[in-house]
């Protein structure tokens, strides 16, 4: 079916027409005319009849009405979702986020996105470092909200850092080092309360005592989430290594307390992790925009 034709017949009907309908499409009456006279050959029906000095509709020309406004309404909907995906008014994003950004910062992003894009779905996995990476490698995922960078990451990951937070060893503050300065090698000496291996973290403590040729930490009590290993620091058991954004508060309130080790400054970075040479959705890359707006 010539659907330049069924619309310029809709015009018609609409108006009533073929000199108003000319003009509002900017064509003349004499080509309007002859497409109509093909298409009502192409369908096989007559569409439209004289009417005193204009044109009336044939009975299926009537009934044909509604169906084409029905097609126009349907094509007036599939632009505007158009428009809304290249917008990214609307559309999908699939994120995997490290426990830290997941627990404490995504939550915040999330609401004020969603407030401007309630249109668009969104599903957030949350997981270690080593996992986010390839979950984002493997293309089950669009993008990863990273905390502590690993030592090494793959040429087709673009990695852009956000902002960067301390890392912090902390103690309950009846630990006999609670707000002491002592050596990495005293520090460990003490049993440590950590997340389960492919913690960015984690591997930052390993990758500290190699780099210091102290001894490797001894993780004598392991969790799979940040809150119960830190919950069991405050109860008086072992030492954590862990970003500030994680136990500010904690320390703030007396809950925990720094210990400070001689010469190790170090700092975590929250970064957002794409594949590279790939263009991200709309909806994606203002999700983006705005996290950078926000660090």
């Amino acid at each position: 079916m010539n659907l330049h034709a069924l619309r310029l017949f809709h015009v018609i009907a609409t108006t009533g027409s073929v000199t108003r309908a000319a003009e509002l499409l900017n064509i003349s009456q004499p080509a309007i005319t002859a497409q109509i006279k093909k298409f009502e050959k192409e369908l096989s029906l007559t569409l439209f009849k004289p009417q005193g000095r204009g044109i009336g509709l044939t009975a299926a020309g009537a009934e044909l009405v509604p169906l084409a406004k029905r097609l126009f309404s349907v094509e007036q909907q599939i632009e505007q979702f158009c428009l809304d995906y290249r917008s990214g008014s609307r559309g999908q994003i699939r994120m995997a986020a490290t426990y830290l950004p997941s627990h404490f910062l995504l939550p915040a992003w999330l609401a004020k996105y969603k407030q401007r894009y309630e249109e668009v779905e969104m599903s957030i996995t949350t997981t270690n470092s080593s996992d986010a990476l390839k979950q984002l490698l493997h293309m089950n995922v669009d993008l990863a909200i990273y905390g502590g960078l690993p030592e090494e990451s793959p040429n087709t990951i673009q990695i852009e850092e956000l902002f960067r937070d301390e890392l912090w060893f902390v103690v309950s503050p009846d630990h006999r080092y609670a707000n002491q300065r002592i050596s990495l090698e005293e520090m460990m000496r003490e049993p440590f309360v950590m997340r389960e291996e492919g913690s960015s973290t984690r591997e930052r403590l390993f990758a500290l005592c190699r780099t210091h040729s102290a001894p490797s930490p001894r993780i004598t009590l392991q969790f799979n989430g940040l809150h119960e290993a830190i919950m069991a620091v405050i109860a008086g058991y072992g030492a954590n290594f862990v970003s500030s954004l994680v136990v500010r508060e904690y320390v703030e309130r007396g809950e925990l307390s720094r210990v400070f080790v001689d010469g190790i400054e170090l700092q975590n970075i929250i970064a957002v992790c794409t594949r590279k040479h790939e263009t991200l959705s709309a909806a994606a890359m203002n999700f983006v925009d705005m996290i950078r707006d926000q660090s």
